[in-house]
């Protein structure tokens, strides 16, 4: 009998001072694959619903703890679905408490300052589920690809992300990463859908085609950066991506079962309140 998926079989191993004991491959992970999937588009999005009320209640307990904060990194190469993934696993989770934050080309200032500056301004306040779409890890695959960042300043900035990591884990925050990973096939698909949309041109930049003629080199930074930066406060998921309602549940699978770890609870009723009648 085949063994059922379970959502750490597409862990990125941790990374331990230096050493693993797995080689890591993206080309393991199959993008078209729907592990997660409970059968249908309709069934999925039903699963996704369901998940959807839970998350709407834990959230609300994390953000009336005040304690604990839940940081969700979504990366992934163009049109992998960062913002439908957002649209989709938290249309049913109040506002409240929750903050999306995504991250574009640096600015001037923030370009002057240390690469994880702007960065560590938008982490998790006590009680906030955090989004980031796209996220520190561009300022380390962009300049790769583009050949402004060689192998051994790479290594230093993986550095200074895990240790960044850490002290926000160290801090009271559960981080989870997802790497979106779709197809080269399913981009051209995407890409040409927006194109051919006048009402997605908005989505459409011409150089998402320049990106997409680097596709080999940003799969090999994926790959070494995923390999360099997963570690057991803070690791990486693959997801695959082509499905994207098998994408949506599964980043919602990941969530629930992060939050239910935390064992979160609304805090104690308040003995001040007893018999307080509002006239």
């Amino acid at each position: 009998m085949a063994k059922q998926p379970e959502l750490d079989d597409f862990r990125v191993p941790y990374f331990d001072d230096g050493k693993k004991s797995i080689k890591f491959s993206l080309e393991a992970f199959d993008p078209a694959a729907k592990p997660f999937s409970t059968g249908s588009k309709d069934s999925d999005r039903a699963r996704l619903s369901e998940i959807g009320a839970k998350l709407d209640t834990l959230q609300e307990c994390l953000h009336a703890q005040q304690q604990r904060r839940v940081l969700l990194v979504l990366q992934g190469m163009d049109t992998s679905g960062k913002d439908g993934t957002i649209r989709a696993v938290f249309h049913d989770v109040d506002p409240l408490g929750l903050r999306i934050v995504p991250f574009k080309a640096p600015t001037p200032v923030e370009l002057a300052h240390d690469f994880l500056w702007r960065v560590h301004a938008q982490a998790p306040a006590a009680g906030e589920l955090t989004i980031f779409n796209r996220s520190h890890y561009e300022d380390l695959l962009v300049p790769t690809v583009l050949g402004n960042l060689d192998a051994e300043a790479f290594e230093r900035r993986c550095c200074h992300i895990r240790q960044f990591e850490s002290l926000l884990a160290d801090s009271g925050t559960t981080i989870v990463k997802c790497m979106l990973h779709i197809s080269k096939e399913e981009q051209r698909q995407r890409l040409q859908a927006r194109i051919d949309d006048p009402s997605k041109h908005w989505k459409f930049d011409v150089s998402d085609l320049e990106a997409r003629k680097q596709w080999d080199k940003y799969q090999a930074a994926y790959r070494d950066a995923l390999d360099a930066t997963s570690t057991d406060y803070a690791p990486w998921y693959v997801v695959p991506a082509d499905s994207k309602t098998h994408r949506n549940v599964m980043v919602a699978e990941l969530l629930l079962r992060t939050f239910e770890a935390l064992k979160l609870e609304y805090p104690p009723a308040k003995e001040s309140l007893k018999g307080i009648k509002v006239e």
